[in-house]
């Protein structure tokens, strides 16, 4: 492979998802080295006054400021955009930056926006509370009605926002309708991939406009660092999102781009691996808790849907205990082998409580009509054998009576 390669689109989206995740974006500088640099630096110098004016006029391709270019955040950013499908994209300093920076780069005071109501409780918070404060309407509603994403437009909807597979709840939006819906009413439609990336969904596939992540997950894999990207057109990134980034300056550091991008380099062998030790898992204690919530199982209700839409499951689902908060609780600290954490995406089984974690935020009111109770668990099924996980699972329901 030659020193740019990695950036020639020509041959790059012809490699397969797999080979495109190990050298896609790569740029070799002169020393060819095999993994790629790491540039940690904050400025960039200039052969001469003439040539530092044309790049900041746009009139020469170059770095000039790291809050704008980075050698290394760039490698990722073109990765990124390659497996997703997309024109291009951006990095940001951590998964919500990258959700506030693909909302408000492209909304005003006067602007509604059209949100599912189950997603993660950061997520709810800037539709609930920060898009408000400064004059955006919004209507949060079930994602998984097609109707009810219709009955909610208005003359000034602009974006229709929902992730799927839902976070803790796994609810599925049905994309080729909602986007297409979108699409047809002049709306922008922003998907939240992190619970499947594009190795398991690619939302672009199914007509979605902007697909935003939070890297910190699958992407890195391995609970190193924070990171987020947004991905789109190149008019939508560089004409919409980038005037925000640039002013704002929710940036990714080099260095947490450097092992997102050593992290997407297996991306394809843990997402699919922690698929099926989720199923696994899934299945041998579904008829021990009082409800299961796993896209990958028949019996979810949406499961057919998911399954059109995702090649894999995900290591990601959640589960119901009749005995609410107390019983969880319980259940949490008879974990032995795998850990409580309100992570996701992680090489190692995650178990933690929504609603006194990661929807702590979020009101009673709005955790009930999402269907976060006091009995639910999410769980991230790692890279464990998953007969070591069911083992430490049965354990702590058999402590907890089940």
């Amino acid at each position: 492979m030659k020193k740019t390669t990695g950036f020639d689109r020509e041959t790059t989206r012809k490699w397969h998802p797999a080979t495109q995740a190990v050298r896609g974006g790569t740029w070799r500088s002169e020393h060819g080295e095999t993994s790629e640099a790491l540039f940690l630096t904050s400025g960039y110098t200039y052969e001469s006054a003439e040539e530092v004016a044309a790049r900041f006029a746009g009139e020469e391709t170059g770095m000039t400021y790291s809050r704008l270019q980075n050698p290394t955040v760039a490698m990722l950013e073109e990765r990124i955009a390659l497996m997703e499908g997309a024109e291009a994209c951006r990095t940001q300093a951590t998964g919500m930056a990258a959700m506030t920076t693909a909302l408000l780069c492209q909304l005003s005071a006067g602007d509604h926006i059209v949100a599912a109501k189950a997603a993660f409780g950061s997520c709810r918070w800037l539709v609930d509370h920060l898009c408000p404060r400064f004059g955006i309407e919004t209507t949060v509603i079930d994602g998984r009605d097609n109707d009810a994403w219709e009955k909610a437009i208005k003359p000034n909807t602009k974006v229709f926002f929902f992730e799927t597979p839902a976070n803790p709840t796994m609810d599925i939006v049905d994309m080729k309708h909602v986007c297409g819906l979108a699409k047809a009413h002049g709306i922008t439609s922003v998907v939240d991939n992190a619970f499947a990336t594009a190795m398991l969904q690619r939302p672009m596939d199914f007509g979605a406009d902007v697909v935003a992540y939070s890297a910190t997950k699958l992407m890195d894999g391995q609970g190193r660092v924070l990171a987020g990207a947004v991905c789109g057109t190149e008019k939508f990134i560089n004409e919409v999102l980038l005037p925000f980034q640039r002013n704002t300056g929710p940036n990714l550091s080099p260095f947490n781009a450097w092992v997102v991008h050593k992290g997407l380099e297996t991306l394809d062998l843990r997402a699919r691996r922690q698929s099926e030790n989720a199923l696994a898992v899934g299945k041998a204690i579904e008829g021990r808790v009082a409800r299961m919530l796993h896209p990958g199982l028949a019996s979810h209700p949406q499961h057919n849907l998911a399954m059109s839409q995702m090649e894999a499951c995900g290591p990601i689902f959640s589960f119901i205990l009749d005995g609410g908060r107390e019983q969880a609780m319980r259940f949490l600290n008879g974990l032995e082998l795998v850990d409580i954490s309100n992570n996701i995406g992680d090489s190692r089984s995650l178990c933690c409580h929504p609603a006194s974690t990661t929807h702590y935020g979020v009101s009673a009111e709005a955790r009930a009509d999402m269907g976060v109770v006091e009995g639910m668990l999410r769980i991230n099924i790692g890279l464990e054998d998953p007969r070591d996980v069911i083992v430490d699972l049965d354990q702590a329901l058999t402590r907890v009576g089940l």
